[in-house]
Formats: structure tokens, sequence, C-alpha cells
């Protein structure tokens, strides 16, 4: 079995209804969002998984020099961030692929896939 984790994008502005369209379309992706967390879980998949607060509320810390030092925002400039993530514990990409088409339409978002090189 291998880690892989699934992020889900989407665009950095969010309406009142995130990235949905309408109050009833983000309750539509919660629930069906629900729904897939728990097939993960009954079928032995899951890991863990989350929501992102809005990019703006990131701090970059940069460490590398004599003292730390601390950015508001996010590191890069985009019109995508990540939204939210699954790690999951798939026996092969093929699975987790199928999983993520799955993720992908439960939650209305693009999921990119990339394997653990390892776990700490």
């Amino acid at each position: 079995m291998t880690h892989y984790l699934m992020s889900v994008h989407g665009p950095v502005e969010r309406t009142e209804f995130g990235n949905y369209g309408s109050r009833e379309a983000m309750e539509q992706a919660f629930a069906d969002t629900g729904a897939f967390n728990e097939r993960l879980k009954e079928q032995g998949y899951w890991v863990f998984a989350g929501g992102l607060e809005p990019a703006t509320t990131a701090t970059v810390v940069d460490g590398t020099g004599d003292a730390p030092v601390m950015t508001d925002g996010p590191y890069l400039e985009t019109k995508e961030v990540i939204g939210g993530f699954w790690v999951i514990d798939a026996p092969d990409l093929d699975v987790a692929l199928k999983l993520a088409a799955e993720g992908s339409k439960a939650c209305g978002g693009k999921v990119e896939v990339r394997p653990f090189e390892g776990l700490a």
C-alpha cells in the first residue's frame, strides 16, 4: 500500500458560497463529499482529510537565513490554490486515480494525485 495526497484545487477568490454558485450547490457538494469520506473509511483507504481556510490566512515562514522571516499571505501569486485534501492509503496509482475521480465529482473541484515519497 502507498499513501497518496489528493489535493483539491479551486479559485483563490471565493464567494459567500465558497467555490460554488449557490447555497444549494455548496450544500450538495458538502453532502456528497461527506458520503465520499464515509466510503473511503468503510473501504479502508482513509488516513485523514481536511479543508483549508482561504489562502489569505496563510503565513510563509522562511527559516533559511540567520533569523526566520514571516510573511503574511500565500507564498505564490496564483489564480488557484489548494482548498482541501485527502491522504489515502491505496494499493496502487490506478486505485488512487479512481478514488480521486470520485472525490472530484463529490466536491466539484479538480483533484491532483501525488504519491508520498515515504512517511516519517
